[in-house]
Order: C-alpha cells, then structure tokens, then sequence
C-alpha cells in the first residue's frame, strides 16, 4: 500500500494532549451526516485518559508537514493481539490513507510483540467504520465468537449507552 511520505508516525508525548482530544472532537463531526448526532456532540476522552495512555505508550500519532498533528490511534495490548480502541484523523485530511498507515503502525508494533491479531469494535454501517475496515484487512466476528475479554467490552460499551445493535466487533490476523 502507498502512504503519503510527507506523513511521519511516533508515539505521542505529553504534549500531545490536547491536540488529540481536538482531532477526536473533529472526526466526530462526520457522524453528523449519517444522523448520529450524539456522537457528534459528545465530549472529547478526558484530558486524564489521553495522559494515561501517551504514558503507557499507547497511542501513535500522524504528523503531517510542517508538524501538523492529524491523526492519532489509541490501542490496548492484550494477550496475543491488540484491541484499536479509537482512530481518528482530522476531517481536513481525510482520504489520505492516514488512517490505514496508522493500523499499519499498530500491526508492526503487534508483530514486534509476537501478537496474532488486531481487535476492534465499530459501527457496522457507517462509511468510515466497518465497511472502511474490511479493506484494510478486518472481519467481522461473529457473535457466538466473542471471547471474554469481547463480551467484557460490548457489556462496557452498553454500560456507556452505546447500541451495541448497530456495532460489531471485527479481528484482522497478522502473518
């Protein structure tokens, strides 16, 4: 796959913060357009949350030259893969294969790691969710095949409100 080479990837700092609790917030903005406001509207992940995990070296941002940060992912290493908690880029670069360069990113960091599997959890029916990540490798799993740890989550995810009906989880394997 061909990447923007004017595009860099490193872990976030804490100086980072800010800058990806405002690309969340901006890439939320296109949940407007499919009628899922809430999303839209809802605040950006706690400042502390955003600390904890560019602590934890998990999360990856994308620099755009000169130095614009416009994109990040935020993932969780589990035992034998890595669940993509979010991944978002700012609208104003969308279609630029940030977003794939970035899964890629975490792919090399589960390779590293000896890890078989990327996880993640998304809407089945938005444009830019499960529909994006079927091509970029991911499929779906299928209820009856959630493990623990996904059942934990989805129980999670309904906990926070979210419709879990119109998500699904979905697994990419790693060679």
């Amino acid at each position: 796959m061909q990447y923007d080479p004017a595009v860099t990837f490193r872990f976030a700092t804490p100086h980072d913060a800010d800058t990806i609790r405002a690309i969340e917030f901006d890439a939320a903005s296109r949940f407007v357009g499919v009628g899922m406001t809430g999303i839209a509207d809802a605040p950006p992940m706690a400042l502390e949350t955003a600390r904890r995990k560019i602590a934890a070296r998990e999360i990856i941002v994308a620099i755009d030259a000169p130095a614009i940060c416009a994109g990040f992912v935020m993932f969780e290493p589990q035992p034998a893969r890595i669940y993509v908690q979010e991944l978002d880029v700012l609208t104003s670069h969308a279609g630029r294969r940030i977003g794939a360069a970035l899964i890629e990113q975490v792919a090399r960091i589960a390779r590293e790691r000896q890890l078989t599997q990327l996880v993640l959890s998304t809407y089945r029916d938005v444009p830019w969710n499960a529909p994006y990540y079927r091509r970029l490798g991911f499929r779906d799993i299928e209820t009856a095949d959630l493990d623990a740890a996904l059942i934990a989550r989805r129980d999670a995810h309904i906990a926070r409100g979210l419709d879990e009906s119109q998500r699904v989880f979905m697994r990419r394997e790693l060679e």
